[in-house]
């Protein structure tokens, strides 16, 4: 890796996708504090971008220089979201630059350390449990890869994204895929057919720690198994999927939120094939039988929510272009 050069004068673009689960079981808390998790993960078709690029003298282009890296983070993006180290995205870009040995080094010449700039676009709406942030940490670890030529394999920068936090791995290579233990270890499953769904999004964000403790208060270890769910993928039916929808943290979500579960049965009452709230919430997704479908539906419940929009599912893994 210390022969790996950087690219001079590159642009990184990557543009990645948020998720919902399709199937989410919590088996109980684990020793180290964490919970069990029985998971489907799958992308859906609304979009953050990461956009790296190298800033500085002509030097930035000798495998050396990128002992001397400096990075900057910059944003379009809410006041919810941390602009400094706790940004994931940043978390994840010094993550890499740790082992790669980026900016590890005394700089002896301020005036030319070349600079990496981070700029990320968010749509993805944060503390959603639609995996916004770590969204963002999979595309930077995807770009700055590329930018400094590390070379780094999809599997290589899965294991740096699993220091991260759960969800990373999985939006390294998105598609879908299920999750067990802390939901880190992914599998990817077949699936046939694509979906239609109506987001409904809250501008008020929903900790998702605070979910979890909510669950160790009024939840109860489950044992619901996602064969259901896993066999309605595989053979494309989509009214199976939606009677087939499961989440153990709604009643945690509710618990906390009570206008969830006024929205979540307004998705059912309109005629959604299912509905249920993504991962630790609070985003309601409803499932459609078309794209007419989901436009009417959104019509119909668009007064319960801050946002609607409509996507597609598996919207397949993050894109990687090189501009």
């Amino acid at each position: 890796m210390d022969g790996a050069g950087v690219t001079a004068a590159a642009r990184v673009r990557v543009r990645v996708p948020s998720k919902v689960n399709l199937f989410l079981s919590v088996r109980g808390l684990r020793p180290d504090g964490y919970h069990e998790l029985v998971t489907i993960l799958q992308t859906v078709s609304i979009h953050d971008t990461v956009l790296a690029k190298l800033d500085g003298s002509a030097s930035s282009a000798h495998p050396a220089a990128r002992r001397f890296m400096d990075l900057a983070f910059t944003q379009e993006a809410g006041p919810e979201v941390p602009p400094g180290p706790d940004n994931l995205a940043v978390r994840a870009a010094r993550q890499l630059m740790g082992l790669v040995g980026v900016g590890t080094a005394h700089r002896e010449d301020e005036g030319t350390v070349p600079v990496t700039r981070l700029h990320l676009t968010k749509r993805i709406p944060v503390a959603a449990g639609m995996a916004g942030g770590s969204a963002d940490a999979a595309a930077t670890l995807l770009a700055l890869n590329e930018l400094w030529g590390t070379e780094l394999d999809r599997e290589e920068l899965r294991q740096i994204a699993a220091e991260l936090g759960a969800d990373v791995p999985f939006c390294v290579t998105g598609g879908t895929a299920l999750a067990t233990g802390t939901g880190i270890s992914t599998a990817q499953v077949l699936c046939r057919g694509t979906y239609h769904w109506v987001v409904g999004i809250s501008e008020q964000p929903l900790s998702t720690p605070a979910v979890y403790r909510a669950f160790d208060e009024v939840g109860r270890p489950s044992e619901a198994e996602p064969d259901a769910v896993l066999q309605a993928l595989r053979t494309g039916d989509t009214e199976a999927l939606g009677a087939a929808l499961y989440n153990d943290l709604e009643e945690a979500a509710f618990s906390l939120r009570p206008e969830l579960r006024e929205a979540r049965d307004a998705f059912l009452a309109e005629g959604a094939l299912g509905a249920l709230v993504s991962g630790s919430g609070p985003t309601v997704v409803g499932l459609a039988a078309s794209a007419q479908h989901a436009l009417e539906l959104s019509t119909r419940v668009k007064g319960l929510f801050d946002r609607v929009e409509i996507a597609l599912s598996p919207a397949g893994g993050p894109e990687v272009a090189v501009d």
